[in-house]
């Protein structure tokens, strides 16, 4: 009996916390962009800016990292990837480095990106919250379709299988 009680009451745990996920997750998909992203500017690591009104009523894969995040410079390469190949569908990806310029610049020397980088600095954190990110963690990556909706979020490194669910929503 006592058995039974405990696989019941894990079940139930399990539901339970599966519900919440839900929860915060649709809680998250319902929070609009912030009123001024699309006025925001950032200065590119080799000069210029990167404009976000040049980007609008394109598909968006918005990627918040920094040189010093181990899941940050893994997932970079998916990320090139799915630039070269979805690019000429109308993707763009954008890096917001949430870093110093000094750190960004030299591994960008090393290790160059096919998208558009923009040094965030600290104020890409008050920005990533504003986009959901309420634990201030990284990566963090936003998907944000032609119509200038958040059709998802996450928080952690991207895989292929998310790159691919993605695709077919912008």
């Amino acid at each position: 009996m006592n058995r039974r009680l405990l696989i019941g009451t894990v079940a139930a745990a399990a539901a339970a916390a599966g519900a919440g996920a839900a929860w915060w997750r649709l809680r998250l998909q319902d929070r609009p962009l912030p009123a001024d992203f699309w006025t925001l500017r950032f200065e590119r690591p080799e000069g210029g800016e990167l404009v976000l009104a040049d980007l609008r009523q394109r598909p968006l894969l918005v990627n918040f990292w920094a040189t010093w995040c181990a899941p940050c410079l893994k997932e970079l390469p998916l990320l090139n990837q799915f630039q070269r190949e979805h690019g000429a569908t109308g993707w763009q990806v954008v890096g917001l480095a949430v870093d110093g310029p000094t750190p960004v610049r030299e591994f960008l020397a090393k290790r160059p990106l096919s998208f558009p980088v923009g040094l965030a600095g600290l104020d890409g954190t008050e920005l990533a919250r504003a986009l959901g990110n309420d634990v201030g963690g990284l990566p963090f990556s936003v998907l944000i379709d032609r119509a200038g909706q958040v059709r998802e979020r996450k928080l952690g490194a991207l895989v292929e299988a998310d790159l691919g669910r993605w695709a077919s929503l912008g």
